[in-house]
C-alpha cells in the first residue's frame, strides 16, 4: 500500500469514528429527552424518586459521553488537518464554516458540563432532600439549557453537512 492510500485509509477510519462519536452523543441526547424523560412519568409519579431514576441513567451516559466527547474533539481536529490546509484558512470560505462549528462545540461542551455536573448534582439532591420548590426552578433552568444543547447539536450538524457541499 502507497502511503497516499494508507494516509486515505486512515483519514475513512477517522472520520468513520467521528460519524459514530457523532451519532451517539447527538442521538443518545435526542433520546434522554424525548424517551426516557417522558417514559420516567409512567415509572413513577413520585417526583423524588422519578429525580433519582433519570439521574441514575444520565450519569450513566455521562460516563460513556465524556470519553465520546473526547473522541469526537480529536478526531475533529485530526479531520480539520485535511480540511483545511492552514490555520489561516478558517477565516476564508468554506473555513469560516468549520471555524463557525468550533465555535459552536466550544459552546456546547461548556452549556453540556455546566448543565450535567451543577445543575444535575443539584437537582439529584434538591429532589433527595424533598425541597420541590427548588427542585422546579433548577429544572426549569436545566431545561432551558437542555433545549440550548440539542438546539447547538443540530446547528452543529447542519454545519458539517454544509462543509460537504462546499465548492
Amino acid at each position: 500500500m502507497r502511503a497516499t492510500n494508507a494516509l486515505l485509509l486512515l483519514d475513512a477510519i477517522v472520520l468513520f469514528i467521528h460519524l459514530f462519536s457523532a451519532i451517539f452523543f447527538v442521538g443518545g441526547s435526542f433520546f434522554m429527552w424525548f424517551v426516557v424523560v417522558p417514559a420516567s412519568h409512567l415509572i413513577t409519579k413520585e417526583e423524588p424518586e422519578r429525580t433519582q431514576i433519570l439521574g441514575k441513567i444520565a450519569k450513566q451516559f455521562g460516563r460513556l459521553t465524556h470519553p465520546t466527547l473526547s473522541v469526537l474533539i480529536i478526531t475533529g481536529l485530526y479531520n480539520a488537518s485535511w480540511y483545511l490546509q492552514s490555520a489561516a484558512r478558517l477565516f476564508e470560505y468554506p473555513g469560516t464554516i468549520l471555524l463557525s462549528k468550533m465555535m459552536l462545540v466550544a459552546v456546547l461542551l461548556i452549556l453540556v458540563y455546566v448543565n450535567n455536573l451543577y445543575l444535575g448534582r443539584r437537582i439529584v439532591r434538591v429532589a433527595r432532600e424533598g425541597n420541590m420548590g427548588k427542585l422546579k426552578e433548577l429544572r426549569k433552568r436545566s431545561k432551558v439549557l437542555s433545549v440550548a444543547n440539542l438546539s447547538l447539536m443540530l446547528a452543529i450538524l447542519l454545519l458539517a453537512v454544509m462543509m460537504q457541499m462546499t465548492p
